[in-house]
């Protein structure tokens, strides 16, 4: 990392001297003191400023301006995620919007305003961002291609992690011989694969991204899985069992009703539903702007309450699993990944990319270490099943004993 960060360095050394001796604004000076932050301060977290462009472009555009500058090469810092979790402790995001109020109106009315995940926007996050290129993620993920939280509890590494994260899913669903499951949000394959090889089921995967659909139908060859590329609202037929991992982040607030009723007619009477997304710790009305252009358009993180309140017409809550933290560890095992990947990638993607992925992937590494991001596996049920169920967590211990069990 330190050899690539001194090229992105030195190919911005050549900006007019004179722009990045300014001094930073006053009022710019106290949203980072609250933080602990400086400009161009001695600790690995500070700003790092190559051009005094960066203060303007904060200023006027907020954390779209300080994505897109560090992009850009005005800024640099040698942790990023130690950055973003002291900026999100201190709740700087928030001061920075009254910084720019008419863009925040603007965000806020957009999200309010328009179905920002209608059909016919569905597959718009496909093409964007998951479609960019397979071998980034074959690079950046582990072996079983999970592109959502590890379980880390005691995991040694990330391919670990999301084993005992497959296998913590297919062990709450209660999956048995011969039931149907209905994987939302398939991505890779990675769960389909696993349920259908260690449980014995028939999988039904879906995603909105064509490349995550041709690797994930060479990777489920052989096996009773089938992998399609439609929209949820497009399903029809009876699952004994539903899954969606790392998908409700692209439903929306304004389809969280039509989600849970398509999941409620999909489901058979006994069945079960686990959910595993990304949750905020506090209700937003609009997306991160950054976020939002470069990595995931049309998202949105719900909080609790925002989830709680959709589900209730249609689901009983079993179990509300919360392992946020885990995320963080994730994360920076991705970015090592790819970090270390780089030289074998950089001939197909430019510098700036190699800057907004550093960018996305440890500014998220910090906004989990700060816990305003939370991950939550619940598993609902329709108010018809009688069986109780039994919430369950699985440590190393148990893992063991119930692969002993499938085999």
């Amino acid at each position: 990392m330190n050899k690539l960060l001194a090229e992105g360095k030195a190919h911005h050394l050549d900006h007019d001297h004179s722009s990045r001796t300014i001094d930073p604004p006053s009022v710019l000076v106290e949203l980072l003191k609250h933080a602990g932050i400086r400009f161009d301060g001695p600790n690995p977290w500070d700003i790092q400023v190559r051009d005094g462009e960066i203060y303007q472009r904060i200023l006027t555009r907020g954390s779209l301006g300080f994505g897109e500058a560090y992009m850009d090469g005005l800024w640099d810092c040698p942790r990023l995620d130690e950055l973003f979790d002291r900026l999100l402790s201190a709740d700087t995001d928030l001061r920075v919007q009254q910084l720019n109020r008419w863009r925040l109106i603007s965000s806020i009315l957009r999200h309010k305003l328009i179905n920002l995940q209608s059909p016919k926007r569905a597959f718009q996050v496909g093409e964007r961002h998951y479609d960019i290129g397979n071998d980034i993620f074959e690079a950046m993920l582990d072996e079983t291609m999970s592109y959502s939280c590890g379980y880390w509890e005691d995991a040694e590494n990330l391919n670990q992690a999301q084993q005992h994260k497959l296998q913590l899913i297919c062990e709450k669903l209660q999956l048995e011989p011969g039931e149907r499951l209905l994987d939302i949000g398939c991505g890779w394959g990675g769960l389909a694969h696993y349920a259908a090889t260690n449980y014995d089921v028939e999988v039904l995967g879906i995603t909105v991204s064509a490349e995550q659909q041709q690797l994930a139908r060479q990777r489920c060859a052989g096996l009773p899985v089938r992998i399609e590329l439609t929209d949820y609202r497009d399903l029809r037929g009876k699952y004994d069992k539903v899954v969606s991992v790392g998908m409700f982040e692209h439903v929306g607030l304004k389809n969280y009703a039509t989600f849970f009723n398509t999941v409620q007619n999909l489901m058979s009477r006994d069945g079960l539903f686990l959910l595993h997304t990304i949750g905020n710790y506090r209700k937003t009305p609009h997306t991160d702007p950054w976020i939002e252009k470069y990595i995931f358009p049309n998202g949105k993180l719900p909080a609790a309450r925002q989830l709680s309140a959709a589900l209730e017409r249609s689901f009983l809550i079993e179990d509300w699993h919360n392992f946020g933290q885990d995320y963080d560890r994730t994360l920076m095992a991705w970015w090592e990944n790819f970090e270390r990947a780089w030289p074998s990638l950089r001939s197909r993607y430019d510098e700036r990319f190699w800057r907004m992925w550093r960018y996305y992937l440890l500014s998220c590494a910090g906004y989990f270490r700060s816990r305003q991001g939370q991950l939550w596996q619940l598993v609902l049920t329709g108010r018809r099943r009688r069986r109780t169920y039994r919430s369950i967590r699985i440590g190393r211990r148990g893992l063991m004993a119930a692969a002993r069990d499938l085999h």
